[in-house]
């Protein structure tokens, strides 16, 4: 069943299935928050870059870039070898999801075709025939296809980017130098089909070729300059280590004495809010008594009052 199925070695026929896709694509890859979010950033930078009207994905698995560019009011569909990949296809895309080849011609024409990290799976002898399939499908093609990575068991023709250029070029299709699409591998490239003269080919290229030296040449001078000053910086503390020890131990004891001197403020402050709490108890009751005493005031020069006047009478008498 193709869901059991596992990757096999080069020169076989190669079966993507359930383990595969759990083991071999480094995140499991499945519905999951990680590819979901992947996708819909791809799908987000090409309805910008590109404004296709119509997609295909060839090489779509799950189909995510495919719902992704659907979601974005794009006519988008996507075709895959494996037969597991498409049965796992989400249910809002899944009758323009297809099982189906590079190596066969594709159905219809389109005015964007993507093929991301699905030519290094091509047996060499067939790659000839998926680069003439894609080509026939679209005037723009958004290729990426590892440079590297020869450990994974599935890669059956790895090759650099130039390998596929000329492949491409046969075809009647040049890289567009200046597009960045690092947004889904930094070896991604955008091939468009070119009827111009062959110098002004060249004079694209070799305009990227000089702009590229230029940076390289430039960050190499800042990095031997970055170089330089860490080896000044290093040297200096040599000479100078001792003399920065000892400011290093001062340092520490400086902050040694800071802080038992913050512990001894603390622990002045607790006695003095321990103190302010007691003068406030006093306080309030002194409060208390001025307060009973000067309610009792009336009552007791009433009573003096008329002690007087008894004494006065008895003078009289």
């Amino acid at each position: 069943m193709a869901d059991q199925t596992t990757p096999v070695e080069a020169g076989a026929q190669v079966e993507y299935g359930s383990f595969y896709y759990r083991h071999d694509c480094g995140i499991p890859y499945e519905r999951n928050e990680y590819w979901l979010e992947f996708f819909d950033r791809i799908a987000d930078a090409i309805v910008r870059e590109f404004h296709p009207s119509s997609v295909l994905d060839a090489g779509c698995a799950m189909g995510f870039l495919v719902e992704g560019l659907r979601k974005r009011g794009v006519d988008a569909s996507g075709i895959d070898v494996s037969e597991y990949a498409i049965s796992q296809v989400h249910e809002s895309v899944a009758e323009h999801c297809s099982v189906a080849s590079l190596t066969e011609p594709l159905p219809g024409r389109y005015d964007l075709v993507t093929c991301v990290e699905v030519l290094e799976h091509i047996p060499p002898d067939q790659a000839d025939a998926a680069v003439a399939n894609l080509c026939a499908a679209a005037d723009r093609l958004l290729i990426s296809t590892s440079p590297g990575d020869y450990s994974e068991a599935t890669h059956l023709n790895v090759q650099p980017p130039e390998f596929w250029s000329a492949l491409f070029a046969r075809e009647g299709f040049f890289r567009e130098v200046e597009r960045d699409l690092s947004y889904i591998t930094p070896w991604a490239a955008l091939y468009v089909r070119r009827s111009e003269p062959l110098t002004e080919t060249v004079r694209r290229y070799d305009r990227s070729w000089w702009r590229l030296r230029n940076e390289a040449q430039e960050v190499r001078e800042a990095l031997l300059k970055a170089q330089g000053k860490l080896a000044e910086l290093e040297a200096g503390e040599a000479e100078n280590r001792p003399e920065l020890q000892r400011e290093l131990d001062r340092r520490q004891e400086e902050i040694l004495r800071l802080r038992d001197l913050l512990i001894g403020r603390d622990a002045e402050l607790g006695a003095a809010r321990g103190r302010l709490s007691e003068l406030e108890d006093q306080t309030q009751r002194v409060a208390n008594v001025a307060n009973r005493v000067q309610s009792r005031v009336p009552r007791v020069m009433r009573l003096f009052g008329a002690f007087l006047r008894r004494l006065r009478s008895l003078a009289r008498g």
